[in-house]
């Protein structure tokens, strides 16, 4: 019999979230996705968790009265749900999940797995108010993955144990696989919200040093987010509209016919002044399954899937003309893009690909049912 697993994450259907959608179709899982907040509001396929809030709030004051020990009714809503549902196992999306179930995890005594993904292993914020609630997690939970060997060393770091860390990237979407790349354009393409860990600035000023010598080059950036409007801008003050093409959000299909005209992936991440950073970022990873170099930072986990002088190129954060001088030694040497975007397909394939990320993660929530308590 399939283990009933709970998998609970922010948000339903984000579309830069691709790998947590994929989390849905881990194998061999009856797979209950929770959403709506780190403390979950709503289930899909069934609706708002308290939709009879007058229930609710009476279950829930009973329960206080009757020692239950929790100080939200949505914590009530969430473990009634568990029950009814018949859950196994927790999985959760984001360290502050994780946290915030974790009382609901003990009182139904269920394992949790939990995911860091980026921002919450490195936001000065969220270590700041989750010091001692990652601790309390840490202690109870059954494994703790991670996308990044860098990662792998802030969670130690922050106090979780060695033997309950895996390491496992979450892996391009299959389909990627089968694009055959043309390089039949000079073309840039770059998928990302438009936040400061992503720094596109920096990507736009480092096209323009490539502009100076290929006018009739392009350059891509699909996504939207608080900073999109600034590249805009800068777009239209440094004079290059023609050459810049910002479509806001874009969907896998499109991302897909860029890569399959383009010469390179291009991506400058940087670790932002909160301290946010990438885990390791999927869209890379898409890049050079469909066989495209990549040009990128030495950032999170990005030297984990780009391998320096092999599959792509990496500069230092913050180094424009270092990115530029990459991107146009692509550009002008297309017998190298390819040799390198095949190089990258094959590495990508061979050591993270999304059915690898989903087997691990099967295996090891198999093993959380099997050995918890």
């Amino acid at each position: 019999m399939n283990p009933r697993l709970a998998v609970i994450s922010p948000g339903q259907n984000v579309y830069t979230e691709t790998f947590i959608q994929a989390h849905k179709n881990i194998p061999g899982m009856d797979v209950y996705f929770y959403y709506g907040d780190h403390l979950p509001m709503m289930l899909e396929g069934r609706g708002e968790l308290e939709r009879h809030l007058w229930k609710s709030a009476l279950t829930h004051y009973l329960g206080r009265m009757l020692g239950s020990g929790f100080t939200d009714r949505r914590e009530d809503a969430l473990l009634r749900s568990f029950k009814k549902e018949g859950i196994n196992c927790v999985l959760a999306e984001y360290g502050p999940t994780g946290a915030k179930v974790l009382k609901v995890c003990k009182k139904a005594g269920l394992p949790l797995v939990v995911v860091f993904l980026g921002y919450d292993a490195a936001m000065h914020a969220i270590l700041k108010t989750y010091q001692q609630p990652y601790l309390d997690m840490f202690e109870y939970a059954s494994k703790v993955i991670v996308v990044s060997r860098a990662m792998q060393r802030k969670v130690h770091e922050l106090g979780c144990p060695t033997e309950k860390i895996t390491y496992s990237p979450s892996g391009p979407h299959e389909r990627f696989f089968k694009n055959e790349p043309g390089f039949s354009q000079k073309l840039f393409i770059s998928t990302g919200r438009f936040v400061d860990k992503k720094a596109h600035y920096y990507t736009i000023l480092a096209f323009n040093e490539v502009l100076k010598k290929h006018p009739d080059a392009r350059l891509v950036i699909a996504g939207d987010g608080t900073l999109f409007n600034a590249c805009l801008n800068l777009v239209r003050f440094l004079g290059i509209e023609q050459a810049v093409s910002l479509p806001g959000a874009i969907t896998l299909d499109q991302f897909a016919d860029h890569l399959s005209a383009a010469c390179a992936y291009v991506q400058h991440s940087i670790t932002a002044l909160d301290g946010d950073m990438e885990g390791t970022p999927v869209a890379i990873m898409e890049a050079s399954a469909a066989g495209l170099p990549v040009v990128s930072t030495r950032h999170a986990g990005i030297p984990d899937v780009v391998v320096d002088g092999e599959t792509g190129w990496l500069v230092d954060e913050h180094d424009v003309k270092g990115m530029a001088g990459k991107m146009l030694r692509l550009l002008e040497d297309l017998d190298l893009a390819k040799q390198m975007g095949a190089r990258g397909r094959n590495f990508i394939r061979e050591t993270c690909s999304r059915e690898q990320h989903l087997d691990l993660l099967a295996a090891t929530i198999r093993e959380a049912v099997v050995n918890f308590g």
